[in-house]
């Protein structure tokens, strides 16, 4: 494939329809997810959009109106769509992408009603990750919408986790919910006793039932868990007063209390009694991490939409921002409007590319998921037919699983000669082996996806100040304004940054992870050499960038002579999860535009437009890709120079100095030597030193990183030729007459 074509030779004709966002997101094969996908739109693009034109966002209240859209998402099978066939769904398997897309379609238009539905699934996600069996196929049943003459009413749920103030925001880990026995009497079910104040729940004002959090308050009951409550059950169902947000109008959040008591049964997973005490088969911590490690992939998602959303009416709103004055018909500024400015057309370009890159990782992350589930299932009967139970046996058990997918990497790894064939394709067909490579991966692109949401919060601003001050206004096209204010809750939702950075702090430094990402770095490098116009040659050396930093980072320490990586010392770890987040979106962006480059020219429509396409994509991805690079050496050189204290002018600081005199007589030995030693250190002439703070710094040990900082900013080369040309493709490409939802 060709890259460096001239301005204009190819161009983009159109904006990516549907055909080349299933090739790039992988579901081109998947009939039942486009139909899905085409479900969801109509529902986000009617009614839901008219409902926010009509300024159903300015009310906290849960109005009719609102309560309509769940009639809305059950008869378009929305409701459905995380069901299995047998209990009212459509789609077969893992349903991680297919709740994505939905949420993506949705979060196009408006998030709280990609959050209302969504919030459906996150309340029966607990039952479905770890409830026995009775209860997934009670609850299933339940929540599906009504069959042909059937006559029930569909239950919907709500999941309360976080607590009231002033516990709010704290660590998961901290409940002030409790559970008591209530009623224990020999040979009866246990019933138990149930007090939860939640906060911020979103769904509570039409909730049927809901999956609290918990801990014992109780000697007879054992650490935490998940209990479902319903709204028959004896006690107070309290739904609370609805949250006064400025974002997310359209679902429904309130702050609800419960105190009501409910058999043990209701225990999610079940429980076991040993010497009179109930032993939850889960704890709330074992849940959460199976609900929020899939969960958080779709709030990831819904950012991403928003940014992509924003770039028809920002071409719409600039061609168009000086027609209707006295401006001739046909002139540049009449045609162009503010595309003709190049600082116009270059802002859009990097919302365009950083949109991309989210949503490529994020539905990454849900297909990743996917494929992750049932070897996950398949990991667990065969722990449980080895007779290992417990987290700390399957942990010991897991470390020799993890040295031969180790193994396995290594090997691939190899040259030809040196390769065992066999032993790969036995490791290969290791179900566990395959499990633990994909786990280490699913660890890190599930926070990763999510802590973009921040990062696009912060790029959505952008899209707002193209607007200029159309923008912050209600009946701005696109809702851009509301969409701006929803990222900001989309980046706390499931977790704020910090969590999802601690999270990554941990995972991404895991040997597995490690070493599969060396292995991508390889990988760039040959799309490098086969595209060169996708700037992979720039993201691998700054992925070669945050390797060697980390690497460094985890043994040294800072001028007081404490460790720099280590979980208290968050200004170091942080930081290098954040830049993570950058290489991988940008990777998987890269890695879409080549499997559209591969099965694009199969369909008929988009070979027609595959060159003007594929060349534009293809900028972008170099566009970010610089982008990605310069945040990894500003975050690398920052913590490297950073805890280093800078040299004085004194006796140490000048010992390393020459002086002008001692210059002078080796010059006469040396010829030039003064010249070179003078672009080398300082020189002090007659006891005076240059002014500034102190002698240059040279902290020891980073000759590598300097020389991959060189090199990193020469692989910037071109990149901002590919910003002139996308930026060229904005001021030609053909838009529709108007949106496809109401203004």
């Amino acid at each position: 494939m060709q890259t460096n074509a001239e301005t204009g030779q190819y161009t983009l004709k159109t904006l990516p329809g549907d055909d080349v966002r299933q090739v790039l997101w992988r579901f081109a094969d998947r009939f039942d997810l486009q139909m899905l996908v085409q479900a969801a739109r109509a529902v986000a693009r009617g009614p839901v959009a008219r409902l926010v034109a009509e300024g159903g966002r300015n009310s906290h209240e849960w109005t009719p109106e609102k309560n309509a859209l769940l009639k809305h998402f059950d008869e378009s099978g929305i409701t459905a769509a995380f069901l299995d066939p047998e209990q009212g769904g459509f789609i077969s398997g893992p349903k991680n992408l297919a709740l994505s897309l939905v949420a993506f379609e949705l979060a196009w238009v408006d998030a709280g009603a990609a959050t209302c539905s969504l919030a459906n699934n996150l309340a029966y996600a607990p039952i479905h990750e770890r409830g026995t069996p009775e209860q997934q196929a009670a609850y299933q049943k339940a929540m599906s919408p009504p069959g042909p003459g059937e006559v029930r009413q569909i239950k919907r749920g709500a999941f309360a986790l976080t607590e009231p103030l002033p516990y709010v925001g704290v660590d998961t880990g901290v409940l002030a919910g409790r559970v008591t026995v209530a009623e224990w009497v020999d040979g009866k079910e246990p019933i138990l006793q149930v007090d939860k104040r939640g906060r911020f729940i979103t769904n509570m004002a039409f909730a049927n039932f809901v999956t609290v959090a918990v801990a014992s308050a109780d000697e007879r009951i054992k650490g935490s868990c998940v209990i479902i409550l319903e709204e028959s059950d004896p006690g107070t169902f309290d739904r609370g007063v609805p949250a006064r947000k400025l974002v997310h109008q359209l679902s429904s959040t309130r702050d609800p209390i419960f105190s009501m008591r409910v058999p043990a049964s209701r225990i999610v997973g079940g429980y076991d009694i040993k010497d009179g005490v109930i032993v939850p088969r889960y704890s709330h911590s074992d849940v959460i991490e199976a609900v929020f490690r899939r969960t958080r992939v779709t709030v990831g998602v819904m950012t991403s939409a928003k940014l992509l959303s924003a770039v028809e009416p920002i071409i719409r709103y600039q061609r168009g921002r000086f027609r209707g004055g006295e401006v001739s018909e046909g002139s540049p500024r009449y045609e162009l409007g503010l595309q003709s400015k190049e600082d116009s057309l270059h802002r859009l370009i990097d919302i365009w590319a950083a949109g991309e890159a989210a949503a490529a990782l994020a539905l990454a992350a849900a297909r990743t998921f996917d494929e992750f589930d049932p070897l996950e299932r398949e990991k667990d009967a065969m722990m449980k037919a080895q007779g290992i139970s417990g987290g700390r046996a399957e942990m010991k058990a897991m470390k020799k699983v993890e040295a031969s997918a180790l193994e396995l990497l290594q090997l691939k790894a190899a040259p030809p000669d040196k390769r065992d064939d066999a032993r790969i394709a036995e490791l290969s067909g290791d179900p566990l082996v395959r499990f633990a490579l994909l786990d280490a991966v699913a660890n890190v692109l599930c926070p990763a996806c999510k802590l973009w949401s921040g990062f696009g919060a912060n790029i959505m601003r952008e899209a707002v100040s193209l607007m200029g001050g159309y923008g912050i206004t209600e009946d701005c096209p696109g809702f851009l304004g509301q969409k701006w204010m929803d990222a900001q809750l989309e980046a706390t939702y499931e977790g704020p940054e910090a969590v999802q950075r601690r999270q990554l702090s941990v995972t991404m430094t895991q040997p597995l992870f490690l070493e599969q990402f060396r292995g991508w770095i390889t990988e760039m490098r040959t799309v490098a050499a086969e595209r060169p116009g996708t700037g992979a040659c720039t993201l691998a050396t700054a992925m070669t960038m945050w390797l060697w930093t980390l690497r460094h980072l985890q043994t040294a320490r800072d001028a007081n002579g404490n460790l720099l990586y280590q979980s208290a010392r968050q200004g170091v770890t942080f930081p290098l999860a954040d830049a993570l987040c950058w290489i991988l979106a940008s990777r998987q962006q890269i890695l879409d535009v080549i499997e559209l480059d591969r099965k694009g020219p199969e369909n008929p429509v988009i070979a027609e437009q595959m060159p003007g396409l594929l060349y534009f994509l293809t900028d972008l991805c170099h566009v970010q890709s610089a982008r990605a690079a310069g945040e990894v050496g500003r975050i690398c050189a920052e913590l490297l120079y950073g805890y280093t204290r800078h040299p004085a002018w004194d006796d140490a600081g000048c010992a390393a100095c020459y002086q002008a005199s001692e210059l002078d007589d080796l010059e006469a030995l040396m010829p030039g030597i003064s010249g070179m030693a003078s672009s080398l250190t300082d020189v002090i002439t007659d006891g005076k030193h240059p002014l500034k703070c102190g002698p240059c710094a040279k902290p020891e040990g980073l000759d590598p990183f300097i020389q991959l900082r060189v090199k990193m900013d020469a692989c910037l080369t071109g990149a901002r030729l590919a910003k002139d040309r996308a930026a060229h493709a904005l001021t030609t490409v053909m838009i529709p007459e108007a949106l496809d939802y109401p203004a």
